[in-house]
């Protein structure tokens, strides 16, 4: 039986501070869909894992058997979109929304992390301080893109300027960047971790030199590298590039500590980035950035529900696949005119 749809009035503008009763009739509105279902939760794994472990036996065969090195790579660009869904999935259990249980989140987490290269409980916790200060110019630099507004930059050092300019090159940014990440800082505890946090960091990087030790020894490192480098890299690519456009486009939502606000930083502060139907279902839904800003505990799984049936969530204006490459070139936040603008508009103002 179809469910029936919400019917929340959207207000005058959805980028006003809104009131109190506002904020709980939406939340209200979207609370339905914060159920984790067993079903649906043991479906996405198995139509996520078992694509991606296939893939990796039929990379393991093209290697051993000396097939030309295109076919592995053939074969890694589908075997890196299934671990970015796995990503979502991993996603999904750090707000505890994925299964209806704790204990089932954190063992999904702990192995997703194992192959996402990303320890459950150090970025659960980051993650959730990016939830919290979201657009909030003075809670910047926990799980989120560097960024500067054109008055930090232009009073900035030489030096610190120039890393900045650096950092934001799309080069860097979706080159080097996700590796580095991946591959590197990961393997360390984040700013302020408590013991729960670091060994978390400690167990998921046994598990991972475990791992590379079982593949060498029944592989061989370099046929091991010949295969998990390419589905690394282009998976910690595209997942740099979703994170990066839920919350780095031209009129974004950015305020400081007295103004910020939690409803806006969903609705106006997340994209709603709306991709071809494959990809979607890819990236797990995650392009509805703004309804997971809004209640981040809602399953990947209900979040297209959710938009459907709560016509408020679909004022906000899409971000098209598109019109999403111009954000390559935003790299400052304007206080003045409330946006983010590139370097090349501010090439003119004093330094």
């Amino acid at each position: 039986m179809p469910q029936p749809i919400i019917h929340l009035e959207p207000q005058s503008s959805i980028f006003n501070q809104h009131t109190q009763a506002f904020r709980q009739e939406l939340i209200q509105a979207v609370s339905k869909y914060a159920q984790p279902d067993y079903r649906q939760a043991f479906w996405q794994v198995a139509n996520t894992l078992s694509p991606y472990l296939g893939l990796w036996v039929l990379m393991i065969v093209t290697v051993l058997y000396d097939f030309p090195y295109w076919a592995t790579l053939l074969l890694s660009l589908p075997a890196a979109g299934f671990l970015v869904r796995l990503f979502i999935l991993f996603h999904d259990c750090c707000h505890g929304a994925f299964f209806p249980s704790r204990a089932a989140n954190r063992v999904l987490g702990y192995v997703a992390g194992i192959l996402t290269f990303t320890p459950f409980e150090d970025w659960q916790r980051t993650h959730i301080l990016h939830h919290a200060a979201s657009g909030n110019l003075d809670r910047r630099g926990v799980g989120d893109i560097w960024t500067l507004t054109v008055d930090e930059y232009l009073s900035a050092s030489r030096a610190k300027r120039l890393a900045y300019r650096l950092f934001r090159n799309p080069l860097v940014l979706f080159g080097v960047v996700p590796l580095v990440l991946f591959l590197i800082l990961q393997r360390f505890p984040s700013r302020g971790a408590k013991k729960r946090e670091r060994n978390s960091v400690m167990f998921t990087n046994l598990a991972i030199v475990a791992v590379i030790v079982l593949m060498s020894l029944t592989l061989g490192f370099k046929n091991y590298l010949l295969i998990q480098l390419p589905i690394i890299l282009m998976a910690s690519v595209a997942g740099m590039w979703l994170f990066y456009v839920q919350h780095q486009y031209e009129d974004v939502y950015w305020a400081r500590q007295q103004n910020w606000d939690l409803i806006n930083s969903g609705l106006a502060g997340s994209s709603y980035y709306k991709l071809p139907k494959v990809l979607q279902w890819i990236v797990g839904n995650i392009g509805l950035h703004h309804i997971h800003h809004v209640r981040a505990n809602i399953p990947n799984y209900n979040l297209q529900r959710c938009l459907d049936e709560v016509p408020l969530l679909q004022t906000v204006r899409p971000l098209t696949l598109r019109n999403s490459l111009k954000s390559l070139w935003l790299n400052l936040w304007d206080e003045q005119r409330q946006r983010l603008v590139s370097f090349h508009s501010i090439r003119l103002l004093p330094r």
